[in-house]
């Protein structure tokens, strides 16, 4: 099956690309009100619902195109992909900030649960950072860095959770703070359904992944756009397109916690991404086998993180462009991000 993908044209690749990009829209649109519900019948609640459970689930396809690049000697797609899509999704908040009309979103949103995410993020983007200008040690082919990575995220979700249940900081209430409020009609759905349904559509995730990392390799090849572009601007787009559908769903269902911490959980579990690359990649510390123009999106990520955190602490109600400051500053940095991009040689 492997061996097949690999020689497929550039027509029938391109072809089975936008198949899957298909797929992995339709079962993000249909992750979002299983998951919703999930946060109501188990009582997780929407910010840590949007953590393990929409951020994980809607970041398989993208850990698969990642670890699979690696496996196969292709260290630059697998980066670019995985960090090329932590910019995309924050962009893609700048999306649902415009459906969301009453305020803007990171007013609404704003939460101790989803700010500490966004730290969680910086923090796990900064090691990335430090392992490529870090020695070149490893152990079994795997950097330091790689279980740093591993530990911080699992601390930091520690940290949400403590947050949840003893909050120290609480934004201010206004007439256009969405409340985490539970349904009454989720209450009565069955916990066991909801778990069947959750676990199968992150299985299809997973699988389109796979297969879209196959017709990846096959585009960039045979366009000669190479691995950087194809993964920060192709693969990495449609990986998340989960978080776009998922992100603009919560909001017309008034689920603005979980819009906004979907976006940042998988963002941070998105980081994960690296650390299965450079266990997958088998020619030494994927983080030094990461080009200059790869380094730069984890620095766009950073940038675009931050501000999106400013955005929350400031709480602008809205815009004079209808959005806030923070989108129009996120929207600016992908689209230089991109132009470097393809400008470069």
């Amino acid at each position: 099956m492997s061996a097949l993908l690999n020689d497929l044209s550039l027509g029938m690749a391109l072809a089975l690309f936008a198949g899957c990009a298909l797929v992995i829209g339709v079962v993000g649109t249909r992750l979002t009100g299983i998951v919703d519900d999930l946060a109501d019948r188990t009582g997780l609640g929407e910010a840590i619902a949007g953590t393990l459970l929409l951020g994980m689930a809607t970041s398989l396809s993208g850990l698969m195109v990642s670890a699979s690049a690696a496996l196969a000697d292709r260290p630059t797609l697998a980066m670019s992909n995985a960090l090329g899509g932590i910019a995309v999704q924050t962009l893609f908040l700048t999306v649902a900030d415009i459906t969301h009309r009453r305020a803007n979103l990171e007013h609404a949103a704003a939460s101790l649960s989803n700010l500490l995410q966004g730290g969680l993020l910086l923090c796990l983007l900064s090691l990335v950072l430090v392992g490529r200008f870090a020695p070149d040690w490893t152990l079994w082919q795997v950097h330091p860095v790689t279980p740093l990575l591993l530990l911080g995220y699992l601390f930091g979700l520690r940290l949400v959770a403590l947050s949840r249940d003893n909050p120290m900081w609480r934004p201010a209430q206004t007439r256009d703070t969405a409340p985490d409020v539970p349904d009454e009609q989720a209450m009565g759905r069955s916990a066991t359904r909801l778990w069947l349904a959750f676990a199968g559509l992150a299985a299809l995730l997973g699988v389109s992944g796979w297969l879209l990392e196959r017709c990846a390799a096959v585009i960039a090849e045979q366009t000669g756009l190479g691995q950087s572009v194809v993964g920060a601007l192709m693969t990495a787009v449609v990986t998340s397109l989960p978080e776009l559908v998922t992100s603009i769903a919560a909001v017309r269902r008034g689920a603005l916690t979980l819009a906004v911490a979907g976006i940042i959980g998988g963002n941070a579990f998105d980081t994960l991404f690296v650390a299965a690359s450079d266990i997958a990649y088998r020619g030494g510390s994927i983080y030094h086998a990461m080009p200059d123009a790869v380094s730069l999106w984890v620095a766009l990520a950073m940038l675009m993180t931050a501000i999106l955190m400013v955005g929350m602490l400031h709480r602008e109600r809205q815009g004079p462009a209808r959005i806030g400051f923070e989108s129009v500053g996120i929207i600016a940095c992908y689209l230089a991000g991109a132009l470097t991009l393809l400008l470069s040689p």
